[in-house]
């Protein structure tokens, strides 16, 4: 009995966390020293770097992570335990990959191994953990994003992460690298800007005509059954076409590849989630508030922008958020058809077999989808109040 109690006094989730972390560190490279981007390279596990103090550090940090994770029920301990954690984390690899890169080399890469993720995405789980438990405030959620990305900015302002490869390669490709990260924004951004313009009256008009309903979001749904790539395809041949046979299509840059089969692709994936979405939150609405309304006088149209479109914004904006995400994520394949974004550096490094430059499109691509999604959140929760 007083074993089953133990057991039931400990984090369920903290013990998947710790013994992930626990045999992450002991069986998995905690970086590979590696004579060039292409070289298998030398693992080398958390364990044989234990000379180095930041490597002492971050084990002593650890252990007291995982107690604390196990054992305590403080969620602002374990957020200031785990913050400490993941900064002596980033410290110590940054130093590891300084200490084994050859003086005076610019073709070493130090990649950051199994090891590294693991405990990092584990030392992030619990982080976002203890923040919930702490239940803060939506706003106050986007200033604990600000925070971490601040801590993050400032290691990599400082140069203690130049050495690791993803920063070698940033730093080779730096130029190309904003001029990638301009075009994945501007096309993920884009696509949603469309979307609503087109997406938002489609909505209202199928909450409006319920025959119409049926047909268009079936239709919608059919067209998210087909896959990126194909869709990309099926549009090269009439934008193609287009662009050979009518000169003004191909003088605004629209052509059979590029960044209009691209647009065009995201826009249509973009439209089922705010068509429906906009259809779900007009429906939620109380009709007995429109009847008041229209007993008031007012006209449709006073109705739908007075009362519907407020009550119902919080769903649609729901929506909005899931195409943002969806479409931080897709226009990286767009790069397959030279559409542009971080894709460029994920499929040319998976043609050239380095990692490296893979996550140097893959990462910032899991930020910024991220970070769009903790800030639309908050403005959603916002909008809903706390009775919601």
């Amino acid at each position: 009995m007083e074993e089953t109690l133990a057991v039931r006094k400990l984090d369920r989730l903290g013990v998947v966390l710790v013994a992930g972390g626990i045999a992450a560190t002991a069986l998995l490279p905690f970086i590979y020293v590696k004579a060039n981007r292409i070289a298998a390279g030398k693992p080398m596990l958390l364990t044989q770097l234990l000379p180095q103090t930041s490597v002492i550090i971050l084990l002593v940090l650890l252990v007291a992570t995982a107690l604390a994770t196990l054992f305590l029920r403080n969620a602002i301990v374990r957020l200031g335990l785990g913050t400490l954690c993941l900064a002596a984390l980033i410290t110590a690899i940054g130093l590891t990959a300084t200490a084994a890169t050859p003086p005076g080399s610019t073709v070493a890469r130090m990649t950051p191994g199994g090891s590294f993720w693991v405990l990092f995405g584990v030392i992030g789980l619990i982080i976002s953990d203890a923040l919930v438990k702490i239940r803060l405030t939506p706003w106050m959620r986007v200033a604990a994003l600000v925070a971490y990305a601040a801590l993050l900015g400032i290691c990599l302002s400082s140069g203690l992460l130049d050495s690791l490869s993803i920063l070698r390669e940033f730093s080779t490709r730096s130029a190309q690298f904003w001029t990638e990260a301009y075009s994945h924004l501007l096309l993920a951004f884009g696509s949603l800007a469309i979307a609503i313009v087109l997406g938002l009256p489609l909505g209202i008009l199928c909450f409006w005509v319920p025959k119409l309903r049926a047909i268009v979001l079936q239709t919608l749904s059919l067209i998210q059954t087909i896959p990126s790539l194909a869709l990309f395809g099926i549009l090269m041949l009439p934008l193609g076409y287009l662009a050979a046979n009518v000169p003004l299509a191909a003088d605004i840059g629209i052509r059979g590849i590029g960044t209009a089969p691209a647009l065009i692709a995201l826009v249509l994936y973009s439209l089922l989630p705010i068509v429906a979405n906009t259809v779900v939150g007009l429906e939620g609405v109380d009709p007995s508030v429109r009847d008041a309304a229209a007993g008031m006088g007012l006209t449709r149209r006073q109705i739908l922008t007075g009362i519907d479109l407020p009550l119902a914004f919080p769903v649609i904006l729901t929506g909005i958020r899931i195409v943002l995400v969806q479409a931080i994520g897709m226009v990286t394949i767009a790069a397959l058809i030279g559409g542009g974004g971080f894709g460029i550096f994920i499929f040319q490094g998976l043609g050239q077999t380095a990692m490296d430059l893979v996550l140097l499109g893959a990462v910032p691509t899991v930020f910024f989808a991220f970070s769009s999604a903790v800030i639309l959140d908050a403005v959603i929760e916002s909008i809903q109040g706390p009775a919601a």
